[in-house]
């Protein structure tokens, strides 16, 4: 498909750039305080009328070379480490400009230029000209940096700090700001090893710096760069606006709370299926680009999980993440996990989106594992027909509704999206359709699930009697799994057990496709939800369970046995495992998830009803209040 926003950029054009890339590396300027003189005895200080006033500063030469250099030890000579820096930063700072450039000429700029140095500009086109020149620096400068992060491969280091503004009154200006910005962090590194975290934290924070002052900047001109994509095809760089792809992000390493399996009371279902998709996401092959699940069919690719608060969600998240960690680090596989959460909403137009879609985009990465969650997406994404839903929450609505199920969406196998939620019937009906898997996260239930888990979060630096020999027997999964299945061979929700006793009155128990297809349309014409897409889920879950196989752990043992090989044997070794559908499988599978539809839309109408009784309580004091001021008046 040809991408009518994407602009190739000739290589030659960037090379032209490298002599002005170079001078600027060799000539770039950083602000440095000058030393107040000590006072001398006798003679008057001077102290500035201003107050607050900072103290007096003046431009000094970054000197890069020497910066990198002195980070190298007493070596005069630089490093490879440091000369493969000045390299992709003469790079970096190239295409920086060219870019920009192709974003600015269609614009009117070389024209109102020539006439700007003919002293021809009125004062409307100079204003328009300074713009211009202001848009050139900001893109310059957000491109060089995103560039520079992506040649180097490093990953920030240490917290964000926040920068003063850059000078964004030429192109030239701003790419200063960056290569003193790189020149300060190459002074404070100690070591080659240390070298490249410390730049990449520094250009990180430029790029958040131009970022935050692009809106203020770049005025009319900000929608039509966000709106491109630019690309540099010999370094396989692609940037479109402000958004961080994988490589520029920088691969941080993971840091979290693992949760092991048993800490995970209660959730039987959801547990199997969180341990299962551990094991179906690092049966992907890197060189085919393909994993078995997906062909063999069951592969969750995306899934909700729904229960109230405190039931575990946050814990089955670690746990899942753990468990993929461990066995991407026995393979040595690249992981990546993210979560995108509210505070990726943003006030400015178009900007939500791209947060949603440059999430989607890194998890999505067929070069890595990904897991990708959205806690708390009836937060995160707005209903459609929400008046009160903002319009970042509408992008992002819409981003991921693209992203998991859109005509151009590519299951490759090697990543899966959960989303999470008190309340799932607050999200929007089309988005929660695609996800292709219910998990009713209830949390613990029975008088033994307490017993386990008071008996998980006391510990054991206590003297209290146990009052019994053993714990966690009822958390064994496979006895837990069967049994909790089990429960769905009829329905839980009453509407749906209304429709399940109708069908079983007029038709009989389901034995054929036939008598499946009359159920399902029985569940349709009592909850119009039921639709196509959601036919689609359950045979999706059905084959899951075909593929419900025990994965001997063996294979996740050694690399050999099961993930270093090719794609072929893998998917033999899996299709030996399969089990054939049976009915029970299917008429479970259905309950289960029109029973999470029927719950969801029971859920949605009590909190209108809710909402339609405060109202009316609220009218209805307020008539009273009324009433009461006009008797008084009278």
């Amino acid at each position: 498909m040809i991408d009518a926003s994407l602009v190739r950029i000739p290589e030659a054009r960037i090379k032209e750039a490298y002599a002005a890339a170079l001078g600027l590396m060799e000539n770039a300027q950083v602000e440095e305080a000058i030393e107040r003189p000590a006072p001398q005895l006798g003679r008057t200080r001077f102290v500035s009328p201003v107050a607050g006033a900072s103290a007096p500063r003046r431009m000094v030469k970054a000197n890069l070379e020497n910066a990198l250099r002195k980070s190298g030890g007493d070596d005069p000579l630089l490093t490879l480490r440091e000369h493969g820096i000045l390299v992709a930063l003469r790079r970096a700072l190239a295409v920086g400009m060219t870019v920009s450039e192709f974003f600015i000429e269609p614009l009117g700029y070389l024209d109102l230029g020539d006439k700007k140095r003919k002293g021809g500009l009125s004062a409307g086109d100079e204003a328009a000209f300074r713009s211009l020149v202001r848009t050139r620096a900001v893109v310059a400068l957000f491109v060089a940096s995103a560039h520079l992060l992506h040649g180097m491969g490093d990953a920030p280091s240490g917290e964000p700090q926040a920068l003063d503004e850059p000078g964004y009154d030429t192109a030239h200006d701003a790419l200063s700001f960056l290569v003193s910005a790189i020149a300060k962090a190459a002074t404070d590194a100690v070591d080659d090893d240390d070298l490249g975290p410390r730049i990449a934290r520094a250009v990180a924070d430029v790029m958040d710096r131009v970022e935050g002052d692009a809106h203020r900047l770049m005025g009319d001109h900000l929608a039509a760069y966000v709106a491109r994509s630019y690309a540099i095809e010999a370094d396989d760089f692609t940037i479109r606006g402000f958004e961080r792809s994988a490589s520029t992000k920088g691969r941080e390493p993971l840091v979290m709370q693992f949760k092991q399996v048993h800490e995970v009371v209660g959730n039987h279902i959801a547990k199997a299926q969180a341990i299962k998709l551990a094991k179906m996401l690092v049966a992907y092959d890197f060189e085919r680009q393909k994993n078995p699940f997906v062909e063999l069919g069951g592969f969750l690719f995306t899934f909700i999980g729904d229960g109230f608060p405190g039931t575990g969600k946050t814990t089955l998240i670690q746990m899942t993440a753990g468990l993929v960690k461990e066995y991407c680090d026995l393979a040595g596989y690249p992981f990546v996990y993210e979560n995108f959460g509210i505070d990726q909403i943003s006030e400015y137009q178009g900007k939500s989106g791209q947060n949603a879609r440059a999430f989607i985009d890194r998890v999505l990465d067929p070069s890595v594992i990904g897991f990708g969650t959205i806690d708390d997406i009836d937060q995160v994404a707005g209903k459609r027909d929400d008046r009160q839903s903002s319009s970042g929450q509408q992008e992002v609505t819409g981003v991921l509704m693209g992203a998991f199920s859109g005509a151009s969406t590519v299951v490759r196998g090697n990543c899966s999206f959960g989303m999470f939620s008190n309340y799932p019937e607050k999200v929007d009906d089309a988005l929660r359709q695609r996800a292709g898997a219910r998990w009713l996260v209830d949390g613990p239930q029975t008088e033994n699930d307490y017993i386990d888990i008071f008996h998980l979060l006391l510990g054991s630096k206590h003297d209290v009697p146990h009052g019994q020999e053993s714990f966690f027997a009822d958390q064994a999964l496979q006895k837990a799994v069967a049994k909790s299945y089990a429960q769905h061979d009829q329905p839980q929700q009453e509407g749906l057990l209304r429709v399940w006793d109708q069908h079983v009155q007029t038709h009989g128990e389901p034995k054929t496709i036939r008598d499946v297809g009359l159920y399902l349309h029985a569940i349709k014409e009592a909850e119009p939800r039921f639709t196509g897409r959601a036919i689609k889920n359950v045979t999706d879950a059905i084959k899951y369970r075909a593929m419900d196989i025990e994965l001997p752990d063996a294979w996740f043992e050694q690399p050999d046995a099961f993930l270093a090989k090719g794609y072929d044997d893998k998917l033999a070794m899996i299709t030996e495992l399969q089990k054939p559908i049976s009915m029970d499988m299917i008429l479970q599978e259905i309950n289960r998830y029109a029973d999470s539809e029927f719950r969801y839309s029971d859920k949605s109408d009590e909190a209108a009803i809710n909402e339609l009784i405060r109202d009316h309580r609220v009218r209805q004091k307020a008539q009273d209040r009324l009433d009461s001021r006009r008797l008084g008046d009278a």
